[in-house]
């Protein structure tokens, strides 16, 4: 029943018009509206078979052994132009990557805002003014993509199907005020106010920091530097606060793409006795080649070392290698991927592994210490 309403709405998607995909997918708006949607299927053999069906320590993609409609989004958005100065993104989604979205209730930690759970839907809902100051600064308020990381949560605009464990672990979106200024052709600031780490969470009323700065020394070259400092505990004091910082160097040249990417990030745990310095890093290497017209491969190994279980909820070093096949076929504004992808993920330490149908983990019953997958995805997007 689910595969068929998934085909009926893949076929939905082909037939009708219009959409690019976010303010993150392209900067060529000359100040007209622009309208569209991505429509995101796949089945993921898990060949542990866990009982389950689910990949644990994961938040997106998580289901597993059965065909899942992942992501649903549809948007309208304006940017903001020296001829236009108001800008708008107005956004709905569901699916089931939006359900990670939502934090889980844990004391003195995180507490989902009331609403939460339909709130997830909303994508986008922010203005924006381009205000004639030097080369332009743009101010935003509202609901918006985060600037933080490489990847998104929307698989298309990603070189890889399934999304890194540092993607995973910080924000996808955020809710605030931000300003973005370029300071000259290849370098950029940005500045921001924000609710909190995870936007759906509302554990205390004191807003948190961030900053961006992104230099572009070559065409082929851009350097992005994130942090990101404030409460996410209900004890706001400034010894309790998040700290955590987000690099990126991506490298392109014609066919090839080449990227790292590392993360950070360090508290004080306020609810545990004795408030003991909590710890997390992740890196990753993203590699992209386009074989030939529509065929393209992707590689990405990672690390993620969670070494309190802060972020994933187990104290755990993750290992992955994911490889992607990727057809894309385009038509004006229609598009569609087709994806396999073979995945391998290994996890060591207490409380660490994945689900699985047998017993193979000396700390935690029907979990393993490893994981196979491999994944089919189909990602249909209009663009107007």
């Amino acid at each position: 029943m689910r595969a068929g309403i998934v085909l009926r709405i893949s076929l939905l998607f082909l037939c009708m018009a219009p959409a690019p995909a976010f303010a993150e997918e392209s900067r060529s708006d000359t100040g007209a509206w622009r309208y569209g949607g991505i429509l995101d299927s796949a089945y993921a053999v898990d060949f542990n078979f866990p009982q389950e069906n689910r990949w644990r320590s994961k938040t997106t993609t998580v289901q597993v052994n059965e065909p899942v409609l992942n992501m649903v989004m549809a948007y309208v958005r304006k940017v903001p132009t020296p001829g236009s100065r108001f800008g708008l993104e107005v956004g709905v989604q569901g699916g089931d990557d939006t359900e990670g979205l939502v934090p889980v209730s844990i004391p003195g930690r995180d507490k989902p805002l009331t609403g939460a759970d339909s709130l997830r839907h909303v994508s986008r809902a922010n203005v924006s003014y381009l205000a004639p100051v030097g080369n332009g600064l743009t101010l935003t308020a509202g609901l918006f993509n985060s600037y933080i990381g490489y990847q998104s949560i929307y698989a298309k605009n990603n070189l890889n199907y399934t999304r890194s464990y540092m993607a995973d672990n910080a924000p996808y979106f955020m809710f605030g005020l931000g300003a973005t200024y370029p300071i000259n052709p290849s370098m950029q600031v940005g500045l921001y106010i924000l609710n909190g780490y995870s936007y759906l969470s509302h554990i205390n009323n004191q807003p948190s920091y961030g900053s961006q700065l992104v230099w572009t020394p070559t065409a082929r070259l851009t350097l992005t530097q994130n942090l990101y400092y404030g409460p996410d505990q209900s004890n706001t004091a400034i010894e309790f606060w998040r700290l955590f910082s987000d690099s990126i160097i991506e490298w392109k040249e014609g066919p090839l793409t080449l990227a790292v990417a590392y993360d950070i990030g360090t508290e004080n745990a306020a609810e545990l006795s004795g408030h003991p310095r909590t710890f997390w890093t992740g890196g990753a290497l993203y590699a992209h080649w386009n074989v030939h017209g529509p065929w393209s491969l992707a590689l990405r190994p990672e690390l993620y070392w969670d070494r309190n279980g802060r972020l994933t909820g187990s104290e755990q070093l993750l290992k992955a290698v994911t490889t992607t096949l990727e057809y894309k076929w385009t038509n004006t504004w229609r598009s569609a991927l087709l994806r396999m992808e073979y995945r391998y993920d290994e996890s060591t330490g207490i409380g660490g592994g994945f689900f699985s149908g047998r017993n193979l983990s000396l700390h935690v019953p029907g979990v393993a210490r490893d994981q196979h997958l491999l994944l089919f995805s189909m990602i249909l997007a209009v663009t107007r």
